[in-house]
């Protein structure tokens, strides 16, 4: 096995046909050597067709198709699968929304590579939310501090979905165990 990593961006959609060729751009001017796997929950909006139309010019992208919209939570553990099975040395998680910063995939890549899992947290020096209103603010920290209360874990952001774990802590998980299908997932995982 080489060296040089082989990252895997997990992207989950639902009607992300306004974002994703955007998004697509975006996470190859700041990742050119990674690929994405674009999750799409039968989106009406064609945002699957997007990604399918992309994928057939960019060896880079592939694109799995769910018939129904069944939670982030499974689309994100039928990616990692998928990448798994394909040996992808690092796998993000990132949203299709621009709510993570394709600038910041390259600097938790370069962390990643001594480390199980690098947090892009949003309540750390440097992150932050954007457009967010107060009340979906005070939803997530209290998320986050209820469930550092509950599991007893210093991490300030446990339901931040921008992630890179290294394969070898996904591979360590039974996938197939993880039962929270929305964003509890997160804290689950």
């Amino acid at each position: 096995m080489s060296d040089q990593p082989k990252p895997l961006v997990v992207v989950p959609t639902y009607n992300e046909a306004e974002n994703i060729e955007a998004l697509l751009d975006a996470v190859h001017a700041h990742l050119p050597e990674g690929h994405v796997l674009v999750v799409d929950d039968g989106s009406p909006d064609g945002t699957g067709a997007l990604a399918d139309a992309r994928a057939a010019t960019d060896g880079r992208v592939h694109v799995l198709h769910r018939t129904e919209k069944a939670g982030l939570g499974r689309a994100y553990l039928a990616g990692f699968a998928w990448g798994l099975a394909r040996d992808y040395t690092h796998i993000f998680e990132m949203d299709a929304d621009f709510s993570h910063e394709p600038a910041m995939l390259p600097v938790l890549l370069a962390r990643a590579q001594t480390a199980d899992l690098v947090l892009g947290s949003r309540w750390a020096p440097g992150g932050g939310t954007v457009n967010w209103p107060l009340h979906r603010q005070l939803i997530s920290k209290g998320g986050s501090l209820y469930a550092r209360t509950i599991l007893g874990v210093g991490i300030r952001d446990l339901t931040g979905g921008f992630k890179c774990f290294n394969r070898r802590v996904l591979a360590g998980i039974d996938l197939d165990a993880v039962q929270t299908v929305g964003y509890g997932f997160q804290i689950e995982l």
